[in-house]
């Protein structure tokens, strides 16, 4: 889910890099970019991740699933500054720690809540 996110959003970058700088109401060049390798290849695996994420939630928690994926900030940070030559500051870096620390802690707990069913009660 990680690397299929990570991958994905530099893909897209990359493509788009290629397209040049676009405005919110400049359709006529967004919808072709969607035909460039670069971004499609980064929209099927953005796709992957997002079927990957559902069947996530499928079996976890919204609060440990978000979290336990935000190792994805720190990939997308070495992937950037490897594939895409992007010059990553130290307090880029630093608010990157931030948050992936602060993201472990909230994951740290039980990977679903426990649900009280009904059914499951010994009848009396």
């Amino acid at each position: 889910m990680v690397v299929l996110s990570s991958v994905g959003d530099v893909c897209l970058s990359r493509g788009m890099r290629n397209i040049g700088a676009l405005s919110v109401g400049d359709f006529r060049r967004l919808i072709p970019a969607v035909f460039s390798p670069w971004v499609g290849v980064g929209v099927l695996l953005l796709l992957g991740f997002f079927a990957a994420y559902s069947i996530a939630l499928s079996w976890a928690d919204l609060t440990y699933v978000l979290p336990a994926s935000s190792i994805a900030y720190v990939l997308v940070a070495v992937l950037g500054w490897l594939i895409l030559h992007e010059h990553i500051t130290p307090t880029r870096w630093a608010g990157i720690l931030l948050i992936s620390c602060g993201v472990g802690i909230v994951a740290g707990g039980p990977i679903a809540t426990r649900r009280h069913h009904p059914a499951e009660e010994p009848h009396s």
